[in-house]
């Protein structure tokens, strides 16, 4: 039901854990671990799915936040909890709460977590193409710094992600890399419909983090191809099914 990151499980105080689609109470499409409010599951299921991954984390069950996901580069600081109804619009969260769990929904995009440990300040962000491209990664970090972080203290991981091999756009997506100055032949491969290309996701992410200072690693884990762990969003498309869960990624500071 969770992975961690060695890199993360080494610091002090805090406690993490990218959560797959195993261990919870929800059925057919969203079996089972499903923590997505924003599906068309019972919101009771969902409810419990996201309390069981409060307890792995050790904190109390109305103590685990999340946000309302835009996609866009905005960071909210949480210095207490709220219900889901409450949820802010933004990608990422950072704390330097203890007791308070920051998660991050995803189906495909980048789920990233972030701590320094010394400073006892974490984060938590949810880094799809736009996301990534407009900021969100370092913005995630400034907010961190802005709470007493070192940016070279903290440590980023990236958990599963949709890869490349999975992850086919268009010419225009290109293009828009192009046009900000991005070294495309990185990130892109050609694909077998003429004009689109593969799209390195998880690279990219790692790239953003590492040129932002911070010591970044990646599961390398694709959400598409593993399907009895993970859910996808465009493996859900292409199988034209009605609806897909979501996975929670989240971290905590233990009290002291």
């Amino acid at each position: 039901m969770i992975l961690r990151c060695p890199a993360l499980s080494a610091l002090a105080g805090i406690s993490h854990g990218w959560f797959t689609r195993k261990g919870g109470v929800s059925s057919g499409l969203y079996d089972s671990l499903n923590t997505g409010y924003g599906s068309s599951d019972d919101r009771a299921n969902v409810g419990e799915n996201r309390g069981r991954i409060a307890d792995a984390l050790g904190v109390s069950r109305d103590r685990l936040v999340s946000c309302y996901q835009v996609h866009s580069p905005d960071v909210v600081v949480a210095t207490t909890p709220w219900a889901w109804q409450d949820n802010p619009k933004a990608d990422a969260l950072v704390t330097r709460e203890p007791g308070l769990a920051l998660g991050t929904s995803h189906a495909d995009c980048g789920p990233v977590l972030f701590a320094d440990a010394e400073a006892r300040v974490i984060g938590a962000a949810h880094a799809g193409w736009k996301g990534a491209f407009t900021g969100v990664l370092e913005a995630t970090v400034d907010a961190m710094i802005g709470l007493g972080a070192r940016r070279e203290a903290i440590v980023a991981t990236l958990g599963p992600t949709i890869s490349g091999e999975a992850y086919e756009v268009g010419p225009e997506f290109v293009e828009r890399f192009k046009e900000a100055g991005e070294t495309v032949a990185r990130w892109f491969k050609p694909s077998d419909k003429p004009g689109h290309a593969m799209f390195d996701l998880p690279a990219y992410i790692v790239h953003r983090l590492t040129r932002a200072g911070v010591q970044a690693s990646s599961l390398g884990l694709c959400t598409y191809a593993d399907e009895s762990r993970f859910f996808s969003y465009r493996r859900t498309t292409h199988r034209a099914e009605a609806d897909y869960g979501r996975h929670l990624s989240a971290i905590a500071l233990q009290d002291e």
